[in-house]
């Protein structure tokens, strides 16, 4: 149990007490911050120092290769906690007995797991607000026109792709193979979420694949709100569905041992 015993304010309520336990272990792990929340931001103030991407492109409306970049990584940031940090933690923890114990004790395993997805959500928002801090003062990019938005967009792609996460950390048998399914989702779902091509160049049927995913959806949503505007219902409506459906899933096929 001395995973999950990391000292904390004995005064918290039982919740926030374990979000924070959780929280300082996964910051002992460099590996798991590199590839957690800080690659987003890193990859910002990388691309955006790349000179073709500062150039307005009339094809674009007149905007920068940069400027697509910022919701996107934002939606990467989401994904990496969700689908690389997230199974790997669940599935680790079932596999080392920790939820099996659990159950013995007032504090039950369900907290654990609500624990990890405030964990994860709010180490992704993190992320995003480093991700636009640093479009914003290095690159110029201007900051998402409509918040309000922005925020609904975030909420509902967090929503999403936490909801996938916790069912690849359902069905993995080991924190490895959590590890490795997570992978196998994470990089087509990147590719659909416009990180190597912005979906603005995505050919029809690829752009279609796009917002059917639960990424590229999210990452359409943010860049609405970018510019202004609001989420598209279709798009809501895709993560909506995508959020039932593995949330279903997870609590159907879940075990605790």
């Amino acid at each position: 149990m001395s995973t999950i015993t990391t000292a904390v304010p004995s005064s918290l309520p039982a919740l926030p007490r374990l979000t924070l336990s959780e929280t300082r272990l996964f910051l002992r792990d460099p590996a798991a911050i590199i590839f957690g929340p800080v690659l987003a931001p890193v990859l910002m103030l990388i691309l955006g120092f790349v000179p073709s991407f500062r150039v307005p492109d009339p094809g674009l409306g007149g905007l920068r290769v940069v400027d697509l970049f910022a919701p996107i990584l934002v939606g990467v940031g989401v994904a990496s906690l969700a689908l690389t940090v997230l199974p790997q933690l669940l599935a680790s923890y079932r596999q080392q007995g920790i939820l099996r114990r659990l159950r013995t004790t007032p504090m039950r395993p369900v907290l654990l797991l609500l624990a990890q997805l405030v964990m994860c959500t709010g180490l992704a928002a993190a992320s995003a607000a480093l991700v636009l801090a640093i479009a914003r003062v290095p690159h110029g990019v201007a900051v998402p026109q409509n918040l309000p938005a922005y925020v609904l967009g975030f909420l509902f792609t967090s929503v999403a792709m936490m909801g996938l996460g916790v069912l690849i950390g359902a069905l993995a048998p080991s924190g490895q193979a959590a590890s490795g399914f997570g992978m196998l989702t994470y990089f087509p779902l990147l590719f659909l979420g416009g990180l190597w091509l912005p979906r603005e160049a995505m050919p029809e049927m690829l752009r279609t694949l796009s917002d059917l995913s639960p990424l590229g959806a999210g990452v359409a949503s943010l860049q609405h709100a970018a510019v202004g505007g609001w989420p598209e219902p279709g798009h809501l409506a895709v993560m909506a569905l995508w959020s039932a459906v593995t949330i279903a899933a997870a609590s159907r096929f879940f075990r605790w041992d």
